[in-house]
């Protein structure tokens, strides 16, 4: 490959990788042309892209940047994956399919670099057990609105207690309110009762009271009638005498 040849794939990696500040270097010697077409595909879903680079030739393009010193002491032909949701989805899904040992036995993961910080293999095994940004953020939410979940709870729970106690109170002086009640409307009726019963009395008195007045009129009228008749008598035999 000539000098220039060289040059053209330096400046074209180099401009790739414009940007990006975080990656992960696999291995992907010994996978057919299927298994790295089926795995190009995978990885594409998910935003991430996959570049096969020859290691002298990546440095030169990095070099300077902070993914620098991921390639270092690193031989041979390696990929770099970047992309993703963020970092650490980046990583999960690496090292979802290094575990898909059925369909990419010799996709390995060998190191790569975050903060400028190079990873080894096994603290990009560690990586991949992080919470991602999407996790994160649902954690974080739920931080957030636990304190306001347990006010609403609180609040709920002391307002549904307070309602029953006034239930129970309203609900103790109901039969109370009932006996009152009771005997308000019995003490308004007896009176009225009683009222009845003096006029039912009244009336009957009234009738005795006047046959008793025309008894008493009678025996009055009877004497002076008697007086009368004598009288006439009397004068009647006055002057049968006097002849």
């Amino acid at each position: 490959m000539s000098k220039y040849l060289k040059q053209l794939i330096t400046d074209q990696l180099s401009s790739e990788l414009e940007g990006v500040t975080e990656c992960v270097l696999v291995n992907v010697i010994g996978l057919s042309a299927n298994e790295t077409v089926d795995l190009r595909k995978q990885l594409r879903e998910k935003d991430i892209r996959i570049r096969v680079v020859k290691n002298s030739m990546v440095m030169r393009a990095v070099e300077g940047t902070v993914l620098a010193p991921a390639f270092e002491g690193a031989n041979g032909t390696l990929a770099v994956c970047y992309g993703g949701e963020d970092f650490v989805t980046l990583v999960k899904e690496v090292h979802r399919h290094q575990k898909d040992e059925d369909n990419f036995e010799q996709f390995v993961a060998k190191g790569g670099v975050m903060d400028g910080e190079t990873l080894t293999p096994e603290m990009v095994a560690e990586v991949s057990k992080w919470p991602s940004r999407e996790e994160q953020l649902s954690i974080l939410v739920g931080q957030l609105l636990g304190p306001g979940r347990t006010l609403l709870a609180q609040l709920e729970s002391g307002g549904a207690n307070l309602a029953a106690q006034i239930d129970q109170i309203d609900g103790s002086n109901s039969p109370a309110e009932e006996e009152a009640s009771d005997e308000s409307d019995a003490e308004a009726e007896a009176p009225a009762e009683e009222e009845a019963s003096d006029e039912s009395d009244a009336e009957a008195e009234a009738p005795a009271e006047e046959e008793a007045s025309d008894e008493s009129d009678a025996e009055a009228e009877a004497p002076a009638e008697e007086e009368a008749s004598d009288e006439s008598d009397a004068e009647a035999e006055a002057p049968a005498e006097e002849e």
